[in-house]
C-alpha cells in the first residue's frame, strides 16, 4: 500500500529540511503546497488538479524522492525517513491551507552548499531569488514559469 499524501509530505519535509528547524520545515512545506496549488506552467499541469503524489515524486525535482542518484543507492531518501510528531504537524499545517509569508509564492528552494544564494534557479531564468531561511534559497517563479 502507498503512503497517504500527509505521510509522503512528513516523509519530504524530514528529508529536504529536517536539520533546518521548525521554520526551515515550513518553508519547505509552503514550496511544494505552492507547487500543488500552482495555476500555471509545469507545476499546474504535475499536479492534476492538487495531487501532493504527483508533486512529490515529479522526475528530477527532489533527492529524497528517488532511491537511485546517479546510478548508485541514495540512502536519504523519503522511504528511509521515520516522521516525528513534528514532520506530521507540520505536513497537517501545510495541508490545511497554511503557509510561511517569508516564501511567498517561491516555487524552488535549493540548498547551494555556500554562504551566497545564485540569483536565478533553475538556470533557465524561470525562478528569481526570493530569499535565504537557513541552508535553503527560496525562488519565486518569473513570467517565463508561465510558458513551462
Amino acid at each position: 500500500m502507498g503512503f497517504s499524501d500527509r505521510e509522503l509530505l512528513a516523509r519530504i519535509i524530514q528529508c529536504e529540511a529536517g536539520g533546518e528547524g521548525d521554520t526551515g520545515m515550513r518553508a519547505v512545506a509552503t514550496v511544494i503546497m505552492n507547487r500543488v496549488n500552482s495555476a500555471t506552467g509545469e507545476y499546474a499541469r504535475v499536479s492534476q488538479g492538487g495531487s501532493i503524489r504527483n508533486i512529490i515524486f515529479q522526475k528530477g525535482q527532489f533527492n529524497c524522492a528517488t532511491d537511485t542518484l546517479g546510478g548508485k543507492y541514495n540512502p536519504q531518501n523519503i522511504y528511509n525517513m521515520r516522521p516525528e510528531e513534528i514532520h506530521y504537524e507540520i505536513a497537517d499545517w501545510a495541508i490545511a491551507g497554511n503557509r510561511l509569508n517569508e516564501v511567498g509564492t517561491s516555487l524552488w528552494f535549493m540548498n547551494p552548499y555556500k554562504p551566497n544564494c545564485p540569483s536565478e534557479f533553475p538556470y533557465n531564468g524561470t525562478g528569481i531569488k526570493h530569499t535565504r531561511i537557513n541552508k535553503h534559497c527560496f525562488y519565486r517563479p518569473t513570467s517565463l514559469y508561465n510558458d513551462t
